[in-house]
C-alpha cells in the first residue's frame, strides 16, 4: 500500500524510504493515527483539530481510502502492531528496566 502524492486525485498517502509507516499527506502524521482516531468515533474535523497539520480533503480522502478497502488497511494496522510488540520486547530483553529502576532509587537514597 505505497501511494505518492503526485496528483490531486491521487491517495494523500506515502511511505519515507527506510520506514515502515505510512504518513498522510506531506506531514508526519501517520495513516494509523488517522485510522485510529476514526475508529473512535472522531469526526474528521475533529481528527483535523487534534493534528493541525492535516488538512480536511485529505482526512477525509484516507477515511475513503479505509472504507473502501478496509481489511488492506486493518492488515497493515495488525502488521504495524505487530512490529511494535517486537520493538518492546526486544527493548525489554536489552534494557532491564528493573536494573535501571534499582540504581535510580539507591542513587535517591544516596543524596
Amino acid at each position: 500500500m505505497e501511494m505518492a502524492v503526485t496528483d490531486k486525485n491521487e491517495l494523500p498517502l506515502k511511505k519515507t524510504p527506510g520506514e515502515e509507516v505510512i504518513r498522510v499527506g506531506e506531514t508526519r502524521v501517520s495513516l494509523d493515527t488517522v485510522i485510529y482516531s476514526f475508529k473512535d468515533g472522531q469526526t474528521p474535523e475533529e481528527i483535523v483539530q487534534q493534528y493541525p497539520a492535516l488538512n480536511l480533503p485529505d482526512v477525509y480522502q484516507v477515511i475513503a481510502y479505509y472504507l473502501k478497502n478496509e481489511q488492506e488497511v486493518l492488515n497493515y494496522l495488525e502488521d504495524r502492531e505487530k512490529e511494535a510488540e517486537e520493538l518492546h520486547t526486544q527493548n525489554e530483553k536489552e534494557f532491564d528496566l528493573k536494573d535501571i529502576r534499582s540504581r535510580l532509587l539507591s542513587r535517591e537514597k544516596e543524596q
